[in-house]
């Protein structure tokens, strides 16, 4: 879980509402308050400042429980929840663009075509008025790595540059380039000189450039960002100039720019920091971006900017997940200490639910702040209705049946599967459910005309529920190929896909897969241990030539238990090795523990 260090005095000051300018005091006036406090942030007190050093250097280590809420992840953010929660009013912000409602701005970025198929989104703002002093400017690079590399996968998604505006001839150009044909001083390392490095160079030879070549280092074409008089800004994701992407101690205004392959991400990311930078006291200027090719927020836009959609939950839905009946003005005000604005709702249009007519009830519409994104659902409202009316609030009920817990047959199956493929010299394995399409379709040779889309998801990196654990492993050896050969490891857990004959179109299964990759690794040695795993099951099995698109042709086999097909296994494709950043022949397997234990 994400870990932040906060200024002490910048903290309480920001959470006391002085915006950071005097000095600060805790609010709750004991240790004991404050960690109580921090519960409507999902969060806890890691290690307290210590009191032998002075007022200003003292340093709180906070732990946040929760990355739904990557807002919290900087002072402002985690300051102005518990402000609010507080009693402090909701802030507002004036300097959001939203549909139909355009700031007026000066400032441009122009968005070449030529960076479309690398990294081809970007937003921005201008934030000034203010001197940046020590505090602020370790904040907004916490703040800065702490979304990168959670909220950003390790800058693959997202990325966010600072430099000086003074320093810089608008308009801004943000393009893809040869990455031998340009060069510049990266910002200096240490051990480093000051020299003109070509991208690819940097790559190879600059400490942040080796860091992260991993994102670009395949590319053709790799981004660039240069002012209207062709000066280097930086070289996304990877290191800005040394010219103009230096921020120092005493600057009162700065441009941010935020790069990455998710327009609603980096949005989002950019709303947090403009919001954090307002906070702190810093006057918020617009940027207008202005792309060559059109984007889920068209080919214009201004940014921040805010493309949240309101959510509506009912009070019959609020009741039945907290167990107590609430009013509409309850929820309202537990709602408005977690800085949500939300109005009544009694919407009687009709809707349709599996083909039955309904009418929707009375209850609450919510309409996520600027900084949020986490409203995928009613039961986040719920959630937020929950935590500011506070846990304290609902009285404790004892259980009123009595019932004895006991395992699952298919968890039993199950772990005896998972005894069995260690024996074998296989290491389990664990991974999410949600990934991207890339990863669980292209990369796959796969067409997902099964796989399930999420209706609203948070980024395109959780856009799909997976529907093979194969992908999943592959994930695993595409960053492994350091470790010494060969790698054998499995996973057993669940993969869901769409199917007309269930209720609700889809079907959810346990299965288990396996990947095996060496030189070693061919369908001989992959036969022989199915025949292994299934002679300690007691099972019988055939198995009979497959098509399946990620294995080759000619080497993989579909396998039969009692007259069912319940897996495959095989040579995956050189195709799916290549596209996977794979270099050594894998075998791999999945099948299905529900059909295999009937």
């Amino acid at each position: 879980m994400p870990k932040i260090e906060v200024n002490e005095q910048t903290f309480y000051s920001l959470v006391n509402g002085s915006g950071g300018i005097n000095p600060g005091e805790n609010p709750w006036k004991s240790k004991e308050g404050f960690i109580e406090a921090l519960t409507c942030a999902k969060a806890e007190l890691d290690e307290d400042s210590d009191k032998s050093l002075p007022e200003s250097e003292r340093v709180l280590k906070i732990e946040l429980n929760d990355t739904n809420r990557p807002d919290l992840w900087g002072t402002a953010g985690c300051a102005r929840q518990l402000r609010i929660y507080n009693g402090a009013q909701i802030p507002k912000y004036d300097f959001f663009s939203r549909f139909g409602d355009i700031k007026k701005t000066s400032r441009k970025i122009i968005v070449k075509e030529s960076v479309k198929q690398v990294r081809p989104f970007i937003t921005g703002f201008i934030a000034r008025g203010k001197t940046i002093t020590d505090p602020v400017l370790r904040d907004i690079i916490q703040t800065q790595e702490k979304l990168a590399w959670n909220f950003g996968r390790k800058r693959r998604s997202m990325s966010m540059g600072i430099y000086r505006t003074a320093l810089i001839n608008w308009p801004i150009t943000y393009k893809g380039v040869d990455p031998d044909s340009v060069s510049f001083v990266p910002l200096a390392a240490e051990g480093l000189k000051p020299v003109p490095l070509t991208l690819r160079e940097i790559l190879k030879q600059h400490p942040k450039g080796k860091e992260f070549a991993f994102i670009q280092e395949h590319e053709p074409i790799h981004p660039l960002m240069t002012d209207s008089k062709d000066s280097i800004l930086s070289y996304p994701p990877i290191i800005n100039s040394n010219d103009l992407g230096a921020v120092k101690v005493g600057d009162d205004e700065v441009f941010v720019e935020i790069t990455g392959t998710d327009l609603p991400l980096i949005t989002l990311a950019t709303s947090i920091v403009a919001c954090d930078f307002a906070d702190n006291g810093f006057t918020i200027e617009p940027v207008e971006i202005e792309y060559e090719f059109d984007t889920p927020f068209g080919k214009n836009m201004v940014t921040p900017f805010y493309f949240q959609k309101p959510v509506f939950c009912s009070l019959s839905r609020i009741e039945k997940f907290l167990g107590e009946k609430l009013t509409a003005d309850e929820c309202l005000k537990a709602l408005a200490k977690m800085g949500v604005k939300a109005e009544k709702a009694n919407d009687k249009e009709l809707g349709q639910h599996q083909g039955k007519e309904y009418i929707a009830e009375e209850g609450v519409r919510v309409y996520p702040p600027e900084y949020r994104n986490d409203f995928l659902h009613a039961a986040d409202v719920v959630e937020d209705v929950m935590i500011g009316r506070s846990l304290d609030s609902f009285k404790p009920q004892r259980p009123s049946d009595s019932t004895i817990g006991r395992l699952l047959p298919i968890t039993l199956f199950s772990r005896q599967v998972k005894e069995l493929f260690v024996g074998m010299g296989y290491q389990e394995m664990i991974y999410n459910y949600l990934g991207s399409r890339k990863d669980l379709v292209e990369n796959m040779n796969g067409k997902g005309e099964k796989i399930i889309r999420i209706f609203n998801p948070m980024t395109e990196n959780y856009e799909y529920v997976r529907d093979s654990i194969i992908a999943s492993l592959m994930i695993s050896e595409s960053i492994s190929g350091r470790s010494v050969y060969p790698h054998k490891i499995f996973e057993v857990g669940k993969i869901a896909y769409l199917d007309d004959n269930e209720n609700y179109r889809s079907s959810t299964r346990q299965y288990t897969g396996f990947l095996h990759a060496g030189t070693d690794a061919n369908f001989n040695t992959a036969a022989a241990e199915l025949q292994t795993l299934f002679y300690y099951l007691s099972r019988e099995y055939e198995v009979t030539e497959s098509t399946d698109p990620r294995f080759i042709p000619g080497r993989a086999a579909a396998i039969f238990c009692g007259g069912k097909n319940i897996g495959v296994f095989g040579e995956l494709h050189p195709q799916v090795l290549e596209n996977c950043g794979v270099t050594v022949p894998c075998t791999a397997g999945e099948i299905d523990l529900d059909a295999l234990i009937c």
